[in-house]
């Protein structure tokens, strides 16, 4: 099923424009509690000062006192019903209509902390009846001045909204621009790279083998340069590898039609060498159970392969062996080969395969740990060894075989693809498939293979098992 990207409503630009917006108001949210209390404060100080101007008017009155109009007219420009003015003297000036009514909450705000404040304000915006409240404070123009204003609440309470709804709307129009520049810069930053990784992760999957699926990295440095390159080498490395199984896989088809006449070969030739056994030459004698025990293992090997091919799996027997016993039949193995390959002079001299050390027991595969230990010992004498030690040890829970021998050493381009089928033989005509049919028979026992070191002096593979050995 071909992957589709999500609807516009869905897809990460339209929800970072509105998680943006949203964050931004909230922003202003937080501004908007300490503003309001602050704008009431202000409007509260600013009555105070008037109230302040008012009793100026009524100390440079004659005998410091006011006709009833012109108070009238002073307490309406202070929009107050009474004003009272303390002077450091202790004079004290007051102006009041002629019945005042009475106050419903008294503020004083010279002991007022912000905290307070801002409750203040929003029962005061949140309140809906019409009272008369009494201010207390220090007069703006004169901190040694006191000053009480006895004013309606509605007047302030209309000014805190409307100072409300233009800070909502300055907070709109801020919300909109900021989310705009941050969607620009996290667009041009990450989205638009995300889809483009999307996308070129969405084409790979559709045709993994369109060179033009593959990711083209840009030349940034940053995290998303580091995606965009790492997707790039993972898509390469996972087209390597589907093309090499798709080579492995029309070999195993091959390999697996051609079984059942291999399979007819072979028990010809079992055939032929049980009469050989008939025969009185010594050297006949001495050979032949060595031919019948290799091609029972040729035949064996055939129905592994079709067994792999099936299942997808090597099936494995276990038994207790010895590992000496094992490495003795190992180099025995190989010195039929060699003798059998010839190098001209028809025989070459039996090489140094030996296991040293303690002897310990193994609980594996005996077949498919020697088919393992023989493409090792093979390849190190391919690659010009003379002398292959194998070393045993088993420390608690597990088993570890040291394959170590005295050739020139891998070259670069074999350690780097080391077991990968085709790619990583260290010599010129080789499949490499030595060292992956080994690793694949220890892991199929739950170990692993790996390379333990590689010199001038020589090369050494670990053969991990798990589970323990006796030691003998």
């Amino acid at each position: 099923m071909p992957l589709v990207p999500p609807p516009l409503h869905r897809s990460l630009p339209a929800r970072l424009l509105v998680l943006t917006g949203l964050f931004v108001m909230l922003a202003e949210v937080l501004i908007f509690a300490p503003s309001v209390a602050r704008y009431r404060l202000m409007y509260l100080q600013q009555r105070l000062a008037e109230a302040h101007l008012a009793a100026h008017a009524v100390e440079a009155a004659p005998g410091a006192m006011v006709t009833q109009p012109l108070e009238g007219k002073l307490l309406d420009a202070v929009g107050a019903h009474a004003i009272d003015v303390v002077l450091p003297d202790k004079r004290v000036y007051m102006l009041a209509k002629p019945v005042p009514p009475g106050v419903a909450e008294i503020f004083d705000l010279r002991v007022t902390g912000p905290t307070q404040l801002i409750v203040d304000a929003f029962t005061t915006l949140l309140r809906t009846d019409a009272r008369v409240i009494q201010a207390i404070g220090h007069s703006p123009k004169d901190a040694t001045v006191t000053v009480t204003v006895m004013l309606d609440e509605a007047p302030l309470r209309a000014e805190m909204r409307n100072f409300g709804w233009r800070i909502l709307a300055l907070s709109i129009v801020i919300s909109l621009i900021t989310a705009g520049l941050v969607f620009l810069s996290l667009n041009w930053l990450l989205v638009r790279p995300m889809q483009r990784i999307t996308r070129s992760m969405m084409a790979f999957h559709d045709d993994p083998e369109d060179p033009s699926a593959i990711m083209v990295p840009g030349r940034r440095t940053d995290e998303v340069g580091i995606a965009e390159r790492e997707l790039a080498r993972m898509q390469a490395a996972v087209r390597s590898a589907l093309r090499q199984k798709q080579r492995l896989a029309a070999l195993g088809t091959a390999v697996t039609k051609i079984n059942h006449d291999l399979r007819g070969i072979l028990s010809n030739a079992t055939l032929i060498s049980e009469r050989l056994s008939g025969v009185d030459d010594p050297e006949v004698q001495r050979v032949t159970p060595r031919l019948m025990k290799s091609l029972d293992r040729a035949v064996d090997l055939c129905q592994q392969v079709v067994s792999y091919s099936r299942d997808g799996v090597m099936p494995l027997k276990r038994s207790s062996f010895s590992l000496h016993g094992l490495i003795a039949e190992v180099a025995a193995e190989v010195g039929t080969n060699d003798r059998r390959s010839g190098n001209g002079t028809g025989e070459r001299a039996n090489p140094a395969v030996a296991g040293e050390g303690t002897d310990v027991a193994l609980l594996a595969d005996r077949e498919q740990l020697f088919r393992a230990l023989v493409n090792l010992v093979r390849n190190a004498l391919e690659a010009g060894a003379d002398r292959v030690a194998v070393v045993g040890s088993c420390p608690p829970g597990r088993c570890v075989l040291r394959v170590g021998d005295n050739g020139p050493g891998l070259p670069p381009r074999a350690r780097e693809h080391l077991f990968h089928p085709f790619v990583g033989s260290a010599r010129v005509g080789g499949t490499g498939l030595g060292l992956a049919i080994a690793r694949e028979i220890v892991r199929a026992h739950g170990g692993d293979l790996r390379l333990e070191s590689s010199t001038a002096e020589g090369t050494s593979f670990v053969l991990e098992l798990p589970g323990g050995g006796v030691s003998g």
